[in-house]
C-alpha cells in the first residue's frame, strides 16, 4: 500500500489526555466507526531506553482504518467531541513533509543552503561593478 492510500484511511487525533492509552482510544474510536488496522500513540520520550510506562505520550494519535470511509465516518463522529474529559480534534492525516518540502511553496532557489551549495560570490561570477561596467568606450 502506498503512502497516498494509507494517508486517506488513517485519522489525527489532537489534543489526547495524557492519561489515555492506546487502548483506550482504540475502544472509544471502534464504536463510531469500522475496523482499526492500527493506533499509534507517539512517545514524548527523548531516549528510547525509557519504559513505555516512564514515557508520556505527544498529546495526539493516529488511527488507521481498514477502509478510508471507515476514517471518514471517524471524523465525522468524533470530531469535537469529548474523550477523558478533553475535547478532541479529529482530521484526516497528512504525510509527513520530507527535506525538500519544508521550505513550503518558496522556489528552491530561496533557501539559503541551495544558494551556497549551487552560486559563487558575486565577485567571482562576474556580476560584480568592475572598471570598464557602463563606461562607453
Amino acid at each position: 500500500m502506498d503512502d497516498g492510500a494509507k494517508s486517506k484511511k488513517t485519522v489525527f487525533v489532537g489534543g489526547v489526555a495524557e492519561e489515555v492509552d492506546e487502548a483506550a482510544i482504540y475502544q472509544h474510536f471502534s464504536t463510531f466507526a469500522g475496523d482499526i488496522i492500527e493506533v499509534q500513540l507517539p512517545s514524548a520520550a527523548t531516549n528510547p531506553n525509557l519504559q513505555a510506562a516512564e514515557s508520556k505520550h505527544r498529546g495526539f494519535a493516529f488511527v488507521t482504518f481498514s477502509s478510508a470511509a471507515d476514517a471518514q465516518d471517524a471524523i465525522d463522529n468524533m470530531d469535537l467531541n469529548e474523550l477523558n474529559g478533553r475535547v478532541i480534534k479529529v482530521n484526516l492525516a497528512r504525510p509527513m513533509k520530507g527535506p525538500m518540502q519544508q521550505a513550503g511553496n518558496r522556489a528552491i532557489w530561496e533557501t539559503e543552503e541551495w544558494l551556497k551549495a549551487n552560486t559563487l560570490p558575486l565577485a567571482q561570477s562576474g556580476g560584480g561593478h568592475g572598471p570598464h561596467d557602463g563606461e562607453e568606450g
